[in-house]
C-alpha cells in the first residue's frame, strides 16, 4: 500500500510541476520564467514541519514548536499563492510581468503541489512505515 501511495503522490507532484512549467513557457502567455520562483516555496513549505517533528517531545500533544511550524508553513503557502498574483498585477511595464492566464496555471499548479505535500505528510506519518524519517 505505501508503494501505491508513493507512486500516486509522485504522479500528482509531476502534474503540479507541469502546470507551473506550462504557466511559464507557453507562448500564448508570453514566455516569462518569473513564476517559476514558486518552486522555492515548494522546497521551503515542508521544512518547518520536519524541523518541529525532530524537536517534538511527545506525539499526541500540541506544543509551541509545532504551532510555530504550522504558522510558518501557512505563511510560506500564502506567499506561494501571492507571488503569481502580485506578478500578474504589477504595473511596472506596459503589460504585467506575467499574463493572467499564466497566473491561473501557476495557482492551479500550487494547489496540486501543496495538496501532494500534504498528502505525503498524511500518508507517511505512521511510526511503522519506513518513510517516517522524512
Amino acid at each position: 500500500m505505501p508503494i501505491i501511495a508513493l507512486v500516486l503522490l509522485a504522479f500528482l507532484g509531476s502534474i503540479g510541476m507541469t502546470l507551473v512549467v506550462l504557466g511559464c513557457a507557453l507562448p500564448t502567455f508570453g514566455p516569462s520564467w518569473w513564476p517559476f520562483f514558486v518552486v522555492i516555496f515548494y522546497v521551503l513549505a515542508p521544512l518547518p514541519s520536519i524541523i518541529a517533528r525532530r524537536y517534538q517531545d511527545d506525539v499526541g500533544s500540541s506544543n509551541a514548536c509545532k504551532e510555530l511550524a504550522l504558522f510558518l508553513t501557512a505563511g510560506i503557502v500564502i506567499s506561494a499563492y501571492g507571488l503569481p498574483i502580485v506578478l500578474s498585477r504589477s504595473p511596472l511595464t506596459p503589460s504585467a510581468i506575467i499574463e493572467p492566464g499564466a497566473c491561473v496555471l501557476v495557482l492551479l499548479g500550487n494547489t496540486v503541489v501543496f495538496l501532494t505535500i500534504l498528502g505525503f505528510f498524511i500518508a507517511f506519518d505512521n511510526e511503522d512505515d519506513g518513510y517516517n524519517m522524512w
